[in-house]
């Protein structure tokens, strides 16, 4: 794990001066990806890192677990609160003529969008990337939010699948609440990763890892990947 660690932090280090940088931002949301992601950076750079904590709407214990982690590591952090933002903007948007089963939906997905905007105007300012927490599992079932979650500059975390995060996590001395926790992305009460996608991540895991899984396993893992396939490339372009 040391030599993982190392070497995330040296990859980190890299991608930022390549683009002519100084730091990295990162939202801070309470989850092990997050403070896996946030640890990196802040050894990347000790000076220049900048966890955001952006509440909309969400459970009290986000935010506790998010400033826990950034004081145990004295990560800096600016707390931006989107619950106004959020509420105004879904009373400026159209919906009453809309299918209703899309609604939870496309509401939810707001979230995670005004984070991505929030987050790359402090890089802006700051001069830093944003750092995603997108790991291999999210990414190879598409479980993000197109241009929120997924609206990132780099993906530390992007080669590890779930359980690898998990082991990183405990290396690293990530309090055990947030190692324990079911993960969830927040969206809505009593949401959670696993319970959306219908299946276990130790499921996915050894799928992505091993090919083995069972066969309700390996229908699910495949259409979802297939499903989410235009998250994982650039917009097509027309080839005349």
């Amino acid at each position: 794990m040391e030599d993982l660690t190392n070497k995330l932090v040296d990859w980190i280090r890299e991608r930022v001066a390549a683009a002519h940088c100084i730091g990295a931002v990162l939202g801070l949301s309470g989850g092990v990806d997050s403070a896996v992601v946030a640890v990196l950076c802040k050894r990347a750079f000790p000076r220049d890192v900048l966890g955001v904590i952006m509440p909309c709407h969400s459970d009290e214990k986000d935010v506790a677990l998010a400033q826990a982690v950034a004081d145990q590591f004295q990560i800096p952090t600016r707390t931006i609160a989107l619950d106004s933002i959020f509420d105004s903007l879904l009373q400026t948007l159209p919906g009453a003529d809309f299918d209703p089963a899309t609604k939870r939906t496309a509401e939810a997905n707001l979230k995670p969008r005004l984070r991505m905007i929030t987050l790359y105007y402090l890089a802006n300012r700051l001069r830093y990337l944003v750092a995603g927490t997108g790991n291999r599992s999210e990414l190879a079932v598409g479980y993000s939010t197109k241009y929120g979650d997924g609206g990132v500059d780099i993906l530390p975390l992007g080669n590890l699948v779930k359980t690898r995060v998990w082991e990183l996590a405990a290396y690293l001395g990530i309090p055990q609440d947030i190692i324990d926790r079911p993960p969830t992305a927040g969206l809505w009460a009593g949401q959670t990763d696993e319970g959306e996608m219908g299946l276990t991540y130790k499921e996915l895991d050894l799928y992505l890892t091993t090919g083995q899984a069972e066969e309700q396993v390996r229908r699910r893992v495949d259409a979802m990947a297939a499903a989410s396939a235009h998250k994982r490339q650039m917009p097509p372009i027309p080839p005349f």
